[in-house]
């Protein structure tokens, strides 16, 4: 008889009290619960199309994974999802109204806090990506069926907002970059513009090479005219060597080579000679050049950033949209009751074994 009322006893601490709570809570006051669920995906028009193989590792971690699903994913369980979507206390009012059983409210054991209301309804929100697919699957729970829908929906279109604010800070990050290295290639082009104009200025040569070119054709007509008397005059000393005409001869050719070693130092001479100049003008030409074709470059990578970004814009395309849900899903009534049931028993079983076990060793 000591061992029957101590049987009956543990099964009603173990076994008929839980199931009778359990009957009361999920039959009499358990909360309707209603699952709004929405599927998105986040396309971006340059992220290959995964194979099996990849689909199959990334299951496992290593293999290539969809870094739009993946912020989505991590905002829609940010703390900052929840602030942005309870702006104007949405979320908060449908988990904390008057209406709610007590035991399914949000502070009804004295939680009033963010953090404390972040867990909470961290539990009523699911973000799931699919094994094969890679669509995101977001599920909201709720006491009421327009409410859980309108949440949804929020969230939602914060995911939209935060794809389109990433894809766009991405393409201004890559335009801006080209457009600051145009900037640069522009202020160097000024500048070797800038510095070929001083030197015309200051040298008073318009161009080196052409000046160089009219000096040579000048030496080279100097010559023939040289040649020209030098002629002549071995002719006159060689035949007439009394002619009248040979000191003006001698003096022309003096004057003729007088003239051509000037024109040669003009151009060939010290450090103010045609030549330096034409040494200083051809680096300061190359340096515009070169700053030219980098300026061109730089224009023509500004062109195909701006044709790259627009290529690379991400965007959350709506699969399916948040559903209006018509039927309460949870609470699953009869097999939690059926569960508490079967908690119950075999923690009844545990309890008395042990307690055999227990009187067995003192006796």
């Amino acid at each position: 008889m000591q061992r029957l009322k101590t049987i009956n006893a543990l099964s009603i601490i173990t076994v008929i009290i839980p199931t009778i709570l359990a009957v009361l809570y999920y039959g009499l006051f358990a909360q309707d619960i209603y699952i709004s669920e929405s599927r998105i995906i986040v396309r971006n028009p340059t992220q290959s199309t995964p194979s099996p193989l990849n689909l199959a590792l990334d299951q496992t971690g290593f293999g290539t994974v969809n870094d739009g699903n993946n912020s989505v994913v991590a905002y829609l369980q940010s703390r900052q999802a929840i602030e942005q979507g309870n702006q104007d206390s949405l979320i908060t009012d449908a988990y904390s109204g008057e209406g709610i059983f007590w035991f399914d409210r949000f502070g009804a054991f004295g939680a009033e806090s963010n953090e404390q209301f972040y867990r909470y309804f961290s539990d009523k929100l699911d973000v799931d990506e699919g094994a094969t697919t890679q669509v995101l699957t977001i599920t909201v729970r709720a006491f009421d069926p327009k409410t859980a829908q309108t949440i949804n929906q929020r969230l939602v279109e914060q995911s939209e907002e935060l794809v389109n604010s990433l894809s766009g800070r991405a393409q201004a990050d890559l335009i801006s970059i080209a457009e600051g290295e145009v900037e640069e290639a522009s202020k160097a082009a000024r500048l070797a513009a800038v510095e070929l104009a001083r030197f015309r200025d200051t040298s008073g040569i318009v161009d080196p090479v052409q000046q160089s070119e009219v000096g040579l054709q000048m030496i080279s007509k100097l010559q023939d005219e040289l040649i020209g008397a030098q002629t002549r005059l071995r002719q006159l000393q060689t035949y007439t060597p009394q002619a009248s005409q040979i000191p003006f001869l001698q003096t022309q050719v003096r004057e003729l080579r007088g003239q051509i070693t000037r024109a040669r130092s003009e151009l060939t001479g010290g450090r103010e000679s045609l030549s330096s100049a034409l040494a200083q003008y051809e680096e300061l030409e190359v340096n515009a050049q070169f700053a030219e074709a980098q300026l061109a470059a730089t224009r023509a990578g500004l062109q195909e950033a701006k044709a790259e970004a627009r290529r690379k814009q991400a965007y959350l395309e709506q699969i399916s949209a948040p559903s209006l849900p018509d039927y309460p899903v949870e609470p699953r009534r009869i097999r939690s009751i059926l569960a508490a049931f079967m908690l119950g028993l075999l923690t009844w079983g545990v309890i008395y074994m042990l307690a055999i076990g227990v009187r067995e060793h003192r006796d």
